[in-house]
């Protein structure tokens, strides 16, 4: 359950991310409230998700979902570029993710 709790937590993450693009710099309120409701939501499920995980593999498979969904996001929503080396980070970013999660025994 702590794992589902975590990737729900990374999902939160790229939502606010995102979200900051349409703050505005926190100019504009409704994209502004969701953006701080997804960070407290984020926030609050890595913390019930670190009560089970390591701290390490939690934080980290956190900022990983965060990261790769916010770059996927950027390019579909915002027109980033997909270039190759992009994409193959990307690639790495989600293998660190699933090494962590088959070497953490929880």
């Amino acid at each position: 359950m702590a794992w589902t709790i975590l990737f729900i937590a990374g999902l939160f993450e790229v939502g606010w991310a995102i979200g900051l693009k349409y703050t505005e710099g926190f100019t504009r309120l409704w994209p502004s409230v969701w953006t701080v409701l997804a960070m407290a939501a984020s926030l609050g499920l890595l913390g019930i998700a670190m009560k089970t995980l390591p701290v390490g593999t939690a934080y980290s498979v956190w900022v990983g979902v965060g990261a790769v969904g916010t770059v996927a996001f950027g390019i579909v929503l915002l027109g980033e570029p997909a270039s190759a080396a992009r994409l193959l980070s990307i690639a790495l970013i989600v293998a660190g993710i699933a090494g962590l999660k088959l070497a953490t025994p929880v």
